[in-house]
């Protein structure tokens, strides 16, 4: 299993509880075929660059391991998300 990184950035209309729930959503995913390690929730921030008319964004951090096959159906399951506006998974070096 390889250590990854994923940021997501995610609609900042919501209130706490709907983010607690989209946290508590991609960590069990994550569980399934992996192991979460720590989830580093930074708060709300200003964009660079307005993302789907907002200019803000909550992020997520999501320090974890898990098998490379598994990393297709996250992005998948972040891109068919509406409230999440941005995501990255990084590979983390040894």
């Amino acid at each position: 299993m390889n250590k990854y990184e994923s940021v997501i950035i995610v609609n900042p209309n919501l209130d706490e509880e709907a983010v607690k729930a989209l946290k508590d959503k991609f960590e069990g995913l994550i569980n399934k075929n992996g192991k979460v390690e720590s989830v580093e929730e930074m708060g709300k921030k200003k964009l660079a660059y307005p993302i789907k008319k907002n200019a803000e964004g909550v992020y997520l951090v999501f320090h974890f391991e898990a098998k490379p096959d598994s990393i297709a159906e996250l992005e998948r399951v972040y891109r068919i998300t509406d409230d999440v506006l941005k995501f990255i998974v990084v590979k983390m070096d040894q």
